[in-house]
């Protein structure tokens, strides 16, 4: 098994990619603690792993609440004793709107997106730092490198702002032990939050930038994460992983 019995904190792991890598790095091996606000389909994910004999367990978590994340971690190590691995994939989208200037907006999207994964690094470190080491992979997307229409500008400046803060802790952590990396999905099946990005016309524009010429999978973006999260990618730190298909290429 490729991540067996490491600690794996997975947020927004109640639907999507999330649901997807807990499930993944779970049947690898690893003790998963599922994290998200969704109490109901996160324990639902939790119940799914342990029926096929993995080892799960869930927490409700708002990853732009520091308190949160404090007592997340503490309940992680007080019932694993360390944390191996974090993967913050909780994020919103930027497409549910009209009005690609709503300042409200704007705030709420980085709230989550940015500042969320800046407390999760903060508080994960500190929790690697006691093991002597580990991988931290966050979540950035294509958008996080590309402006795209139709999305509140927040959306792309969250994930780019997800994109350096990866590159600059990792550099700062690499004597530490723990690696830092980014995966940047491509066009993918609609987030719960999206708008614009779930019309099926913007969508065909979209794919019509994808050389592979078709929407990615949930599983493909999590099977990348599971590199980074086991041992094989030990001499990577402060990479980039693009699921997109070839969008960033073409």
């Amino acid at each position: 098994m490729r991540v067996a019995n490491k600690v794996a904190l997975i947020t927004g792991a109640a639907s999507g990619m999330g649901a997807a890598t807990a499930r993944l790095l779970a049947r690898e091996g690893a003790k998963v603690v599922v994290a998200d606000m969704m109490e109901a389909e996160g324990r639902a994910v939790v119940a799914d792993i342990v029926k096929a004999g993995g080892s799960a367990s869930y927490l409700n978590l708002d990853v732009a609440d520091e308190a949160q994340w404090e007592a997340a971690i503490a309940a992680v190590l007080a019932a694993h004793g360390r944390l191996d691995v974090l993967v913050n994939n909780a994020g919103i989208s930027g497409s549910n709107t009209n009005n690609l200037y709503d300042t409200a907006l704007w705030d709420r999207i980085m709230a989550v997106n940015a500042r969320g994964v800046f407390l999760g690094v903060k508080h994960g470190v500190a929790a690697m730092r006691k093991s002597g080491g580990g991988s931290i992979i966050n979540l950035s997307s294509i958008s996080g490198v590309v402006g795209q229409e139709r999305i509140h500008c927040a959306y792309n400046a969250s994930k780019a702002a997800v994109r350096l803060l990866t590159k600059s802790i990792a550099v700062q952590e690499g004597p530490s032990g723990i690696r830092l990396n980014t995966v940047h999905p491509g066009l993918m099946p609609p987030m719960r939050t999206s708008g614009a990005t779930a019309d099926p016309v913007f969508r065909a524009k979209m794919l019509g930038h994808v050389p592979m010429g078709r929407t990615g999978e949930v599983d493909e973006v999590a099977y990348a994460i599971l590199f980074l999260a086991s041992d094989e990618s030990s001499y990577m730190t402060g990479s980039e992983m693009h699921v997109d298909g070839g969008y960033l290429a073409s």
